[in-house]
Formats: structure tokens, C-alpha cells, sequence
């Protein structure tokens, strides 16, 4: 299960740190996603830190498997988080790729609890 663990945390991280990257460069798709939900510009960095922070809680879980595991529960609710602020306004369809994230954000979590 560790290398499911391994495995899972670097794919998700890096995910994120690409996610992370471009609302910090305003990349079209991510600002057209963030704009679709009603997300203050002044929420953009804040967002981004939180990525970048799972981001890196997964890698050191990779060391110190309680970290990434809290890591990985993070970024289920930060997705969790995102669908929901599609479903606030009615945007369901926007809402699929944040729940289909949630499903993905979840491997890291269960191949942690599975190799403590």
C-alpha cells in the first residue's frame, strides 16, 4: 500500500501545484471557473497557497504518513468545497469535474490510512 500511497500523493500533487499555477498566473480556464462561481479576486492567491500546501502535506507524507493523510483529507474538503460553491449557483455541470476530483483526491487518503 505504500507505493499505492506514493504513487497517489505525487499524481494528486502534482494536480495541484499545475491547478496552484495557474491561478496564480491567471491562466483563461482557471479565472473563467473561478469568475463562473462568483470568487473574489482577492481569494485567488489564498487558493493557490492552499494547493500549493497540499501539495507539498502529501509529499512529506510520503515520510511522515499522519501529515499526508491530513493532507489528503484537506484536499478532499477543499473539492468538496469547490463543488459546492458550483451547486451555489447552479452550475452543475461545472460542479462534475470538482466531484470527480474529490473521487481522485480520496486514493491518497485510503492508501495512507491502509499503510500506517
Amino acid at each position: 500500500m505504500f507505493v499505492g500511497y506514493v504513487v497517489a500523493a505525487v499524481l494528486v500533487a502534482v494536480m495541484l501545484v499545475f491547478s496552484g499555477r495557474g491561478m496564480i498566473v491567471k491562466d483563461e480556464r482557471v479565472m473563467a471557473s473561478l469568475n463562473a462561481v462568483q470568487v473574489a479576486d482577492t481569494w485567488r492567491l489564498p487558493l493557490a497557497a492552499v494547493k500549493f500546501a497540499g501539495a507539498l502535506g502529501l509529499l512529506v507524507g510520503i515520510a511522515y504518513r499522519p501529515l499526508g493523510i491530513a493532507a489528503a483529507v484537506g484536499v478532499v474538503l477543499f473539492f468538496v468545497g469547490a463543488a459546492g460553491a458550483h451547486l451555489r449557483v447552479k452550475d452543475g455541470k461545472g460542479a462534475a469535474f470538482p466531484m470527480i476530483l474529490v473521487a481522485v483526491s480520496a486514493v491518497p487518503v485510503l492508501f495512507g490510512l491502509a499503510s500506517v
